[in-house]
């Protein structure tokens, strides 16, 4: 999926149109407390959204009478958790998170998802509004018919920069992708004492924010069924991304996911961070970065601007012994009211309604910081791109290659040709498994 805001599919116009009669099809006297006593278990990654929600889970429980017992995991432990949960076809788990753009294609194709779609049109409260949420989203976490999560947010990485730092070394924030080293090796000679560029260096966890190196360049992760990564754009995303964390990057950056970054930012370690608006609450925690902080898109490059664009979604498993309770946590965590919370602790929501609250602009209003934040996602939802790996069932895995390629070139154990040339004949294989 190209765009995250494209014009609405006939499918997905479909689902809302089905949501709709679900709507006038409810009851009025929905009761909350119709799995009174039922235990439900939650698999949690401990990103921004799930510590938000967590701080409400005795509201969702004196609501319903039921008991949720909550598994958090760091995200790489989280999903290698679910991993021998969902193999195993154990009952352990009856939620958990999913990111729709990683691992829904597989899950879907391995039928571990639980349809949502009956669900949020039969069995949901009147005041839901499942048709409210974005179209681009649900259509997202749709396979084969099968709606496999509920949306949560909307994220995508972008560039946090430190204002007073760029003044005091006289910098201009880059306007174009190409750009970006020459910002850094200034600052780096001004402000020795800081990291001047950070992104995630982790394999696993790096395909997310150098996807949008690759498109910005103009590149594309297959073409004409075939890996591309060692097309002339994939290879300059290649080399400038390596370069970076490289030469400008923290010590040990091939161990940066999320939680690294927010860290070294928050502390006041790093001039530059590409990374998620999702750790938009993590960065501002404290308040130290309030007021020197200012955040944008990706600069674009040859190819435009062409943001990563994704949302976690809530999922109930397939194997779960007590489906009709695990919704009802599932429709509670997503709900207007619930979203509408979370959008005042920077969490962004995916519903047109709960963005638009006065509240809400009420909230941003308060920081310029929080303004940039939005004006942000907003270029996000217009523009961006979930194509994040290669966009086949074993995607996950795909990511592996892509973040080896990446390493190899950043460690000085190849050259960005035999990267590329290795990574395509591996992901080729992959891709003819398919």
């Amino acid at each position: 999926m190209r765009s995250m805001l494209k014009p609405l599919p006939a499918f997905a116009a479909a689902l809302l149109l089905s949501a709709s009669w679900g709507a006038v099809a409810k009851a009025q006297d929905f009761d909350w407390r119709a799995h009174e006593g039922e235990t439900i278990t939650f698999l949690a990654n401990n990103n921004p959204w799930a510590t938000a929600v967590l701080k409400y889970q005795d509201e969702f429980e004196e609501l319903t009478g039921i008991t949720l017992r909550v598994d958090t995991y760091q995200e790489q432990q989280m999903r290698q958790r679910l991993l021998t949960v969902m193999n195993a076809r154990s009952d352990e788990v009856d939620i958990f998170m999913t990111l729709p753009s990683r691992e829904g294609m597989q899950f879907a194709a391995a039928g571990w998802y639980k349809d949502l779609l009956p669900y949020a049109t039969e069995n949901a409260a009147p005041d839901y509004d499942f048709e409210g949420f974005s179209p681009a989203l649900v259509e997202a976490a749709t396979f084969d018919g099968v709606l496999t999560g509920v949306p949560l947010n909307i994220e995508g990485p972008l560039l946090y920069y430190r204002t007073d730092v760029f003044e005091e070394c006289g910098v201009n924030p880059p306007d174009n992708l190409s750009k970006i080293s020459e910002v850094a090796a200034q600052i780096k000679e001004c402000k020795a004492d800081m990291t001047a560029f950070a992104s995630r260096g982790l394999v696993p966890a790096l395909p997310y924010t150098f996807s949008n190196f690759l498109h910005n360049m103009g590149g594309s992760y297959m073409a004409d069924g075939k890996s591309n990564l060692c097309s002339e754009e994939g290879k300059k995303a290649i080399e400038l991304y390596a370069s970076l964390l490289k030469d400008y990057g923290p010590p040990g950056v091939v161990n940066y996911s999320f939680y690294q970054l927010t860290s070294l930012y928050r502390e006041g370690r790093s001039v530059m961070s590409f990374q998620s608006s999702n750790e938009f609450p993590a960065v501002m925690e404290g308040g130290a970065r309030l007021e020197d902080t200012a955040i944008v898109p990706l600069p674009p490059g040859d190819g435009g601007s062409h943001p990563t664009t994704i949302g976690w979604a809530l999922a109930i498993s397939q194997f779960s012994a007590n489906p009709d309770a695990a919704w009802y946590f599932v429709q509670w965590a997503s709900s207007p009211e619930m979203q509408s919370k979370l959008a005042l602790e920077g969490i962004a929501p995916p519903r047109n309604s709960v963005a638009s609250n006065p509240d809400y602009q009420a909230w941003l209003a308060e920081q310029p910081v929080r303004q940039q934040w939005q004006k942000a996602l907003e270029h996000l939802a217009d523009e961006g791109t979930s194509e994040v790996g290669y966009p086949i069932i074993q995607n996950p895995e795909s990511r592996e290659y892509i973040g080896q390629a990446v390493n190899a070139v950043l460690l000085g154990t190849s050259t960005v040709e035999e990267a590329c040339a290795a990574a395509d004949e591996q992901l080729n294989a992959l891709i003819a498994r398919e």
